[in-house]
């Protein structure tokens, strides 16, 4: 299987797991697994009624760019790298790009 395919496979089995555990709450607000597939773009989303608040918003974002996955939003308590980390992917092909770029190369994972 080539890296591309796993990579995406272990970020769509996650982000389905994740949801999965998530919805068996009978809270009215659903997790749901959002994944284009070709344009290599995933986003985990919040989205329903709570009371009289409507919630609509992102929980995780990653991308996969230049053979790398790039963590874009993660609005969780959630170490999500350190997560695909434990499922094969290594630190060298993981981008947090919710670092700022001058600040990367302080980190564990890549630069970009």
């Amino acid at each position: 299987m080539d890296k591309i395919k796993k990579y995406e496979e272990i970020i769509v089995d996650y982000f389905e797991a994740f949801a999965e555990r998530r919805n068996k709450n009978p809270n009215p607000t659903k997790v749901q697994v959002i994944a284009d597939m070709q344009r290599k773009h995933y986003q985990l989303i919040k989205i329903g009624w709570k009371e009289y608040d409507y919630f609509h918003y992102c929980l995780f974002h990653l991308d996969i760019i230049d053979g790398k996955i790039w963590v874009q939003e993660n609005r969780t308590e959630t170490l999500i790298a350190e997560e695909l980390v434990e499922l094969g992917i290594p630190k060298h092909d993981i981008v947090l790009g919710v670092i700022h770029p001058k600040r990367r190369k302080d980190t564990e994972y890549a630069a970009a």
